[in-house]
């Protein structure tokens, strides 16, 4: 990716004009509702290349429309804070607990078929989540992996030149940034806060987009941490996710930086460098399932650093939707898939200079007996464990000045895997 050009393709015109959304009614008072008053300003700025910019306080506001070679500012001091009325956001009035999908819902940001766009300027962006996480929870627990349909944060859709920086996103209802079919894309010193427990509240999810630049962002939420997804197959375009770079970024909380479950439309050339993770559910994760397909290739990671991570690395070709099980499937659910035409392959994957301390299992690598996970090299991995490293269904596993240290059983547990470099020396 051409990051300098993409940088200064996002740089705004001098002498572009102001929006100042207090001059179009709003109040900032945290109480009354500013929406009137701040679409106004959105629409007023529409294809200019100006700031809607809002001054420090708190503006309360139902969904809003954004416009195109607009910079949607939010000064040091100032937030803007969803509804906690659920009607709010349905496309359909009714009762929101027997919506049918998320896209039922309206985000509390959209924008579709956009050039230029820019949020900036450290301020923040409440969602008021707890209003929905009661209800997807207990949905969850009464259906394992079950996401109870809610609406995003920000979504962007069909948009070229999209830029996320110096903001706080935090207590979406559901996903928080969701970029979809979107182009040159950069996320920069962004921070993304929710509780641990909040269900789904996926921090970043570039879905079938090209040329995503990730970078000092730092993520404590309730689901994964950044999830490239690639649902669909993308006119024009081999592969729907490519040349996805994450970096320098911190992780807290949450499922990891995951690839998928998304796969179908096929994902390469990623690259996580420089990363740290602490106390996030998962590491490194590839995930999809039979019924799912699609190709992921090209996948480097590099310079990852871990501490209380369960487990640092997954690439399962048996993702049970959900996280903490997702090292194995229910065999009723992967037979009713068995005879699909859709099978996901990974290939050409590359894990250099990873610590890690896991508290439970170092990590599985695990393909489809019928397609296995091919061409995976590790070097300089040192992972300190309670139980060693599953490798079931793969091929072409290089391992390289490779270290696992368990204190029950065998560093590696080998199954229909063809791995190179296993230190075999007596311990």
């Amino acid at each position: 990716m051409k990051t300098a050009a993409l940088f200064l393709s996002l740089v705004p015109p001098l002498c572009a004009a102001s929006f100042n959304v207090r001059d179009f009614g709003a109040t900032g008072d945290g109480n009354t509702f500013d929406t009137v008053a701040i679409q106004k300003a959105l629409d007023a700025c529409n294809n200019s290349g100006g700031t809607v910019e809002f001054s420090a306080g708190t503006y309360l506001s139902q969904p809003l429309t954004l416009r195109t070679k607009t910079i949607f500012q939010l000064d040091a001091g100032a937030t803007l804070e969803a509804s906690t009325n659920q009607m709010d956001f349905m496309k359909t009035p009714g009762d929101w607990l027997k919506a049918k999908s998320s896209g039922d819902f309206i985000p509390f940001l959209g924008g579709k078929d956009l050039t230029d766009v820019t949020f900036t300027g450290g301020g923040v962006i409440d969602g008021n989540g707890s209003v929905w996480w009661g209800e997807a929870e207990q949905a969850r627990q009464i259906k394992p992996g079950y996401t109870l349909p809610r609406p995003n944060l920000i979504v962007i859709e069909r948009s070229k030149n999209v830029r996320l920086e110096n903001l706080t996103l935090q207590n979406s209802p559901k996903f928080h940034f969701v970029p979809i079919d979107c182009e040159d894309v950069v996320i920069s010193n962004v921070t993304v806060l929710a509780p641990e427990r909040a269900a789904n509240t996926d921090a970043i999810d570039p879905s079938n987009c090209k040329n995503v630049l990730i970078t000092k962002c730092k993520i404590d939420v309730g689901d994964d941490n950044v999830a490239i997804k690639a649902g669909k197959k993308v006119a024009g375009r081999e592969f729907a996710c490519e040349d996805i770079t994450v970096t320098d970024c911190t992780f807290l909380h949450g499922h990891g930086l995951s690839i998928g479950s998304e796969t179908d439309g096929g994902v390469r050339n990623v690259t996580v460098r420089n990363c740290g993770f602490a106390n996030t559910e998962n590491g490194l994760r590839i995930k999809s399932q039979r019924g799912k397909g699609g190709l992921v290739e090209n996948i480097s990671y590099d310079g990852i650093t871990m501490s209380n991570v369960n487990p640092a690395i997954t690439l399962t070709c048996f993702y049970a939707n959900n996280s903490a099980g997702d090292k194995t499937q229910s065999a009723a659910a992967d037979e009713a898939m068995r005879g699909s035409k859709k099978i996901p392959a990974y290939r050409n994957i590359r894990i250099r200079n990873l610590t890690a301390t896991c508290p439970k299992a170092a990590g599985i690598i695990v393909g489809l007996p019928e397609n296995c996970i091919s061409n995976v090299v590790l070097e300089n991995v040192k992972i300190t464990a309670a139980e060693g490293f599953q490798i079931r269904n793969a091929k072409g596993v290089q391992l390289k000045n490779v270290s696992v240290n368990v204190r029950q059983g065998g560093p590696f547990a080998l199954d229909n895997a063809q791995v190179s470099g296993l230190d075999t020396r007596p311990r």
